[in-house]
């Protein structure tokens, strides 16, 4: 199949995605398909007479590697030449429209929240992972977190703040996260109301107007994917220091995993029973991956459900599938059948 990657744009995950679709592209290169890895800010500004072309590609065009913060989008943003303001780089739609499939590796606002989904439904464009409603949903934190708690799973305290309000007066220590971003970027655990105040501006100024707080969960960090009807293991995440913060998920030698998690049966069932729910709930399709707290005293609680996991070197997704014995091209290709299915 003919199949365009798509990565990067202009968000604080950038790098991540980059790094993401790299890995997806060559695996799938190794399975036989003809790949275009594509950055959705830059598109594909060279000319081209045949659009199969395009598809003959060494990934050179795409430039980006993971640091140990997030790039600077204005310093992105001037790179690209023309007056042309737009997230959307030349050539995008008329690619993913000649594709077989694009491969969603996208991370963060429009890649994740559902709008460039919608534009894809409307313009007959295949795409892996879930449609517009499902990750509209699970991007926004404030709404994810009503509807798992409305579906019986158990979440920490916690309310959306709104640029420009007054913010409630949590109990400390809290964490302020956005409420639709991702990769941990400007995630913050405080602990004294001017801490709470500069990481409330610290999302903010990212370009976000909403902010979740939440009650702080001391404890174990856990994570399960979803793939198709398969629950796959738990995955506990063990940073060597702090917490599992942007630089610590993605610099090799800042935490470790282990799948399976060493926990009772009892909790890792029930961890997989809520992954799936949330699945469910919150209409997502063909993979996603919880994540969840767990409390000294047993207690479990669901943190957010991610549309399109990480797929770098060290992501939780492929590990987690390796557990059950599918390598990162076979979990490549599983996607892209589960997503396939889902227009037949």
């Amino acid at each position: 199949m003919n199949i365009v990657v798509l990565c990067g744009g202009l968000y604080p995950e950038r790098d991540v995605s980059i790094s993401s679709g790299r890995q997806i592209a060559s695996a799938l290169m190794q399975n036989g398909h003809r790949v275009l890895l594509m950055d959705l800010f830059f598109g594909y500004p060279e000319p081209y007479t045949n659009i199969a072309e395009a598809f003959d590609n060494d990934f050179s065009r795409v430039v980006g590697s993971l640091q140990e913060k997030a790039p600077d989008l204005s310093e992105i943003k001037a790179q690209r030449a023309g007056e042309d303001t737009g997230e959307i780089g030349p050539n995008v739609f008329a690619l993913c429209k000649a594709a077989d499939m694009v491969f969603m590796a996208l991370h963060g606002e429009n890649g994740e929240n559902g709008r460039l989904q919608a534009a894809f439904d409307l313009a007959g464009i295949r795409y892996t992972g879930s449609g517009y409603l499902g990750s509209a949903l699970a991007m926004h934190k404030g709404i994810s977190r009503t509807l798992a708690e409305n579906a019986g799973i158990s979440v920490p305290r916690g309310f959306v703040v709104k640029q420009g309000e007054t913010p409630p007066n949590p109990s400390f220590p809290v964490v302020v996260k956005p409420c639709s971003g991702g990769s941990s970027v400007a995630t913050t655990i405080v602990d004294t109301e001017d801490e709470y105040r500069a990481a409330l501006d610290a999302v903010f100024t990212l370009g976000g107007d909403e902010a979740l707080v939440e009650q702080f969960i001391p404890g174990r960090e856990f994570s399960v994917g979803v793939l198709g009807d398969t629950v796959l293991p738990v995955i506990e995440i063990c940073p060597k220091e702090g917490f599992y913060d942007y630089e610590t998920k993605y610099q090799k030698g800042f935490a470790e995993e282990v799948c399976p998690a060493e926990i009772p049966t009892e909790i890792a069932e029930n961890m997989q029973d809520w992954a799936q729910k949330a699945h469910k709930t919150l209409h997502l399709e063909v993979y996603s991956r919880a994540d969840f707290m767990l409390r000294e005293d047993g207690a479990i609680f669901y943190l957010e459900s991610n549309t399109l996991p990480g797929m770098t070197p060290l992501s939780l997704l492929p590990q987690e599938a390796a557990a059950i014995g599918l390598d990162f091209g076979a979990l490549c290709e599983k996607i892209m059948e589960r997503s396939m299915e889902k227009y037949r």
